[in-house]
């Protein structure tokens, strides 16, 4: 009786055994990288959560217990008696006028330079990006001199008025310097359509180029809010009356001046840094939209 035997697939068609991963090792690769961001995440955020400790301890409490320890209460005195003795209201109104006009007015400047540069290809146009990139590139403390000098001689010294037009040309030179970069590759046919159409180039900046072009423009308004919110160096040579001094300068003064316990201290530090972290958080979603959309260009 004849026995038949299995037909096998030739040897040059047996395809050899897959090698996989270990489930562990596969697996642990996420729970490592998590773990790094929890503790990134908590580093950041410790000089934070300090600051707010120790802002609602009472002195007592702060000189028994040490910086560390965890409050025992809700102690809100230290913040209430440095809001009245600065008076923090006016402080936040000063920085909120100068950093929000200065932000609007830099974006706007940067947005026609950089159109007559970028768009409109004028000659020199090289030379015009490298003097608005040594112009960003100048330390403070190089310009606070002639500033002086000539803000004293047309008689805007210690007004705020002096801070915005100072902070909107700086701020403005590298918000041109990006700008010209972003429109030099905007594209020709939507600009060669419109001008088919018979607009001008008012209507082509503010109709066709801003629409296309507000991303950037939102994250160039965060930062230069942000930026100018932070500013201390010549806020404080240009606003040495109480009444028109920001929150970072009242806080270098008030420090330098008077002697306060370490709650109040503290206390200081965390009115002055919480409203640009709100302005942070309250344009966050626009922020990230704004760098996803020049990811995507």
């Amino acid at each position: 009786m004849a026995t038949t035997t299995p037909l096998r697939p030739p040897a040059d068609r047996v395809t050899p055994p897959v090698e996989r991963l270990p489930r562990t090792r596969a697996s642990l690769g996420p729970w490592v990288v998590l773990a790094l961001l929890v503790v990134v995440a908590l580093l950041t955020l410790a000089p934070f959560l300090l600051v707010t400790m120790n802002a609602i301890k009472t002195p007592a409490e702060y000189s028994t217990n040490g910086p560390l320890a965890l409050p025992e209460g809700l102690y809100l005195q230290g913040l209430i008696d440095f809001w009245h003795r600065v008076d923090f209201g006016q402080k936040l109104i000063n920085s909120a006028l100068i950093s929000g006009t200065v932000a609007v007015g830099a974006v706007v400047l940067s947005l026609c330079n950089a159109f007559v540069i970028g768009i409109g290809r004028v000659r020199g146009r090289l030379a015009f990006l490298v003097l608005f990139l040594l112009a960003n590139m100048l330390p403070h403390e190089a310009l606070a001199y002639p500033l002086y000098y000539l803000a004293r001689a047309v008689g805007i010294y210690d007004t705020r008025f002096a801070v915005i037009v100072i902070f909107t040309v700086i701020q403005s030179a590298f918000g041109t310097y990006l700008l010209s970069s972003v429109l030099a590759k905007f594209p020709t046919e939507i600009l060669e359509a419109a001008r088919v159409d018979g607009a001008t180039k008012w209507q082509l900046l503010w109709r066709v180029i801003v629409p296309v072009s507000r991303p950037t423009l939102s994250v160039l308004f965060v930062f230069f809010f942000i930026w100018t919110w932070n500013e201390f160096f010549l806020p404080l040579i240009f606003l040495i009356s109480n009444a028109n001094q920001t929150v970072p300068v009242a806080l270098g003064v008030l420090q330098g001046q008077r002697l306060m316990d370490a709650t109040m201290s503290s206390a200081s530090g965390l009115l002055g840094v919480l409203p640009a972290i709100v302005f942070f958080l309250l344009f966050q979603r626009t922020l990230t939209r704004g760098i996803t959309a020049g990811a995507v260009k």
